[in-house]
């Protein structure tokens, strides 16, 4: 590990203020790791543990989460577990009791791809170092993104609290030098393109300080379904967070999106469109599973995928309509 200065923020404007080379440190389950293999190198650490960013709010339109709140906290909130049951089962799928204690929010939305190329400095990435080559083309690929890729970046997301997230379309609140934002979730992660070493819509020295998920009824009736090699911490070989509004027989309102199969969480709103109107039965499942995968270029390890995230959709849609 490389010399770096160490602050404590003492406030959230004292953050901000940080400057270029700057990282934030909360729980640190990943960034150290990362510091450690030499693969990220800040200048600077400040910690941003000891603010007041981990309060869960309950609002008459939606649940305000702080950006350090942790994962164990956020999964057993009695309004999380209430209102967003795909949230808390994407949680709760995640790593291991222990680092999820300690993981908080905002530092799952800024997770790195776990992509074995990206952590390894003796090859070319991208990602780590632009313009020198992406030896996941040509190399093993079982754990890379099948959608959303470029020609320059097939890294996967890690994330589980994401897909969740994304589906349930949430709003990231953000302060930088230039005053606070709000940013879609759907904004917040960008598709490697040319840049994949540009992973998050994030201006130099911006915080994220809250998450803010909105109540819908397709929130109450979702799920979280995860295919993996083992039963528990495991990164998704897919995996699918699912909600469904049911009203009369039909579905009124669908939310959907994929993990485990894309550079960033996989939200394709035409496959919740398809779903409005129809029976809750697995044909209008099996249709809206087929949209979701639309355009993947598969690869000779992970070409599997295609057909696993479609049955892991199905399997998601099928328990929300069954009801929590």
């Amino acid at each position: 590990m490389r010399h770096f200065s160490y602050q404590r923020a003492a406030s959230v404007e004292d953050a901000v203020r940080a400057g270029p080379g700057a990282a934030f440190l909360a729980g640190g389950t990943s960034l150290v790791d990362l510091m450690k293999l030499e693969v990220l190198n800040p200048s600077r650490l400040v910690d941003v543990s000891r603010l007041d960013l981990r309060g869960i709010e309950a609002r008459p339109d939606g649940l305000r989460i702080g950006a350090c709140a942790t994962n164990s906290e956020v999964a057993a909130h009695p309004e999380v577990k209430r209102r967003f049951p795909v949230l808390s089962e994407a949680l709760l799928s995640g790593a291991s009791p222990q680092l999820r204690n300690v993981a908080t929010v905002a530092g799952n939305l800024m997770q790195r791809t776990r992509c074995a190329y990206y952590r390894d400095l003796a090859t070319a990435c991208n990602k780590r170092e632009p313009g020198s080559g992406c030896a996941a083309l040509e190399g093993w690929t079982r754990m890379h993104a099948i959608l959303g890729g470029s020609e320059r970046c097939i890294a996967l997301h890690p994330s589980d609290m994401c897909v969740a997230m994304a589906a349930l379309q949430a709003v990231i609140h953000v302060r930088g030098p230039n005053g606070d934002r709000d940013i879609p979730f759907g904004d917040f992660h960008l598709l490697p393109g040319d840049h994949p070493e540009r992973e998050f819509a994030l201006e130099p020295g911006e915080l994220v300080l809250s998450v803010f998920i909105p109540f819908s009824a397709a929130g109450m009736r979702s799920r979280y379904v995860k295919v993996r090699d083992r039963a528990s911490y495991a990164f998704a070989l897919a995996s699918c967070a699912a909600g469904l509004e049911i009203a009369s027989g039909k579905i009124r309102a669908a939310q959907l999106a994929l993990g485990g199969v894309g550079t960033k969480p996989w939200r394709v709103p035409e496959a919740e469109q398809a779903l409005q109107g129809q029976s809750p039965e697995r044909v209008a499942f099996q249709r809206a599973a087929e949209i979701a995968v639309r355009g993947a270029q598969t690869r000779r390890d992970n070409a599997f995928k295609m057909e696993l995230a479609r049955r892991t959709a199905v399997r998601a849609l099928t328990l929300a309509a069954e009801g929590a």
